[in-house]
């Protein structure tokens, strides 16, 4: 028999890899992830304590992935600042709403929505993207509205729901410039950081973060966001196959959270 603290160290680590790999291949699904591998797989007792240990490691692991993208030349900061900095303010108003209504509720809901982004994503008939799209002093114009607005309501959506948003940040981009999926990715990795860092000093403060069992993950995750990187690389250069895989995890969590909330979403109705 495995010693406990070895099988935590374990556990640890193979939940941080799983996080860095979705960050990686697909730029969310970390703040989704954290929190039941924390609770149910590593075995943290307080769920307070797995939002915050899992905002910190979510937020470390974006961080890494960013950094992989970024050698690689898929992030396109001007764009991912502006969304980044939009979704901010956001984040602190949808928050504010979102605290009045009630937690399962709330989850159903981001369920109902990333089914929908979902599908939009998978019969988005628009091929390739713009890969050269930038912020500079001649698309301002253009591109800063629709960065600002988009960057702004995405944020509002994940202050609301509470959760850090990779899943919305990602067609979000696509929508306000137009730049590839690959593109998309590597720069909500941004958003996913700050907003993950928002969250986890928030708790950190309150000494809600286990730290120990953070670092396992964020080293986890090292070896996860390469893997993640790598294949988002290679399923890149296939015809749409980027885009399928992404439209699959997204509408899959989606009916996942919808149906552990099905019974608060018949009592609202």
């Amino acid at each position: 028999m495995l010693d406990p603290v070895l099988t935590h160290a374990l556990l640890a680590l193979a939940s941080g890899a799983l996080i860095g790999l979705s960050l990686g291949l697909i730029g969310g699904g970390g703040s989704i992830l954290a929190v039941p591998l924390l609770l149910y797989v590593i075995g943290v007792a307080s769920p307070h304590v797995a939002i915050g240990t899992g905002a910190l490691a979510v937020a470390a692991n974006a961080a890494l992935s960013l950094a992989m993208h970024a050698r690689a030349r898929t992030v396109k900061w001007p764009c991912a600042l502006v969304f980044a900095g939009s979704g901010v303010a956001g984040a602190a108003l949808g928050a504010q709403f979102g605290k009045a209504v009630g937690g399962e509720i709330l989850l159903a809901l981001f369920g109902l929505v990333m089914i929908l982004v979902g599908v939009a994503m998978f019969f988005r008939r628009k091929e390739g993207g713009d890969p050269d799209v930038r912020l500079d002093r001649a698309t301002a114009p253009r591109l800063l509205p629709p960065l600002a607005s988009t960057g702004f309501m995405v944020g509002g959506l994940s202050g609301f729901f509470g959760i850090g948003g990779g899943f919305l940040i990602v067609p979000g981009l696509v929508t306000a410039t137009a730049m590839p999926l690959l593109n998309a990715i590597g720069s909500s990795l941004v958003s996913v950081t700050v907003f993950g860092l928002t969250t986890a000093t928030s708790y950190a403060i309150s000494d809600l973060v286990d730290w120990p069992t953070a670092s396992l993950m964020v080293l986890g995750g090292l070896g996860g966001s390469f893997a993640g990187l790598r294949l988002a690389h290679h399923l890149s250069g296939s015809r749409q196959a980027l885009s399928v895989v992404f439209a699959a995890v997204v509408i899959t969590t989606g009916l996942y959270i919808v149906g552990t909330g099905m019974d608060a979403l018949t009592a609202l109705i």
